[in-house]
């Protein structure tokens, strides 16, 4: 009678198992048919973020969990900003002169653009499911805590801003660059794609 007991209950908990990766490996599934798809999933990002900001309005309480967002938010948007090998660590990575300078080096970020939306959009989904419990509507003076807020970030990118200049990257890109006259020889043979005269 007690083998039959624990054999339903390692029975049962082998499903859990299942289950669990099962579910485990739809969700990931979706994510990786979502990476092609910047625009959707920014704006499914900025959706998820006025739900909140409106739940925190309509319920007028839960600024804690507000201010605890915009510094995780903050946090995440500084590890996109940054490069994955940190300059002054690394030793000499970035050119010094002209010539090292015409190699092309793509700037590699320590938080890739996806990871760093999966990571925003857990957060704000966390923050969402923490206003329905009022152990965390911490009361607090919320101007404080906005102006504490707004001068973090402005010293923190400031700083940052700082570190790009120095340094001398540019963490954003529009993709490669393209040139009028790409491909076409302007010489006394003109090659295969030289223009007519």
């Amino acid at each position: 009678m007690m083998e039959e007991t624990n054999d339903s209950s390692a029975g049962g908990r082998a499903s859990l198992e299942q289950q669990h990766a099962q579910i485990k490996r739809v969700i990931q599934y979706w994510l990786d048919k979502s990476t092609i798809h910047v625009v959707p999933r920014w704006v499914t990002f900025v959706v998820l973020l006025a739900l909140f900001f409106l739940r925190v309005y309509l319920v007028q309480g839960y600024f804690i969990v507000a201010y605890g967002l915009g510094i995780f938010l903050l946090n995440n948007f500084i590890a996109f900003l940054s490069p994955l090998e940190d300059p002054k660590d690394s030793g000499p990575g970035l050119p010094t002169t002209s010539n090292e300078g015409k190699e092309f080096r793509p700037f590699s970020r320590r938080l890739p653009e996806f990871k760093f939306w999966l990571a925003c959009s857990k957060g704000v989904c966390t923050c969402i499911v923490m206003t329905f419990f009022s152990v965390f509507d911490v009361p607090v003076f919320w101007p404080i805590l906005l102006m504490y807020f707004f001068v973090l970030f402005f010293m923190t990118m400031k700083r940052q801003i700082m570190h790009m200049y120095k340094h001398k990257y540019v963490p954003i890109s529009f993709g490669k660059s393209k040139y009028k006259d790409a491909g076409v020889e302007k010489g006394k043979y003109g090659g295969g794609m030289s223009k007519g005269k």
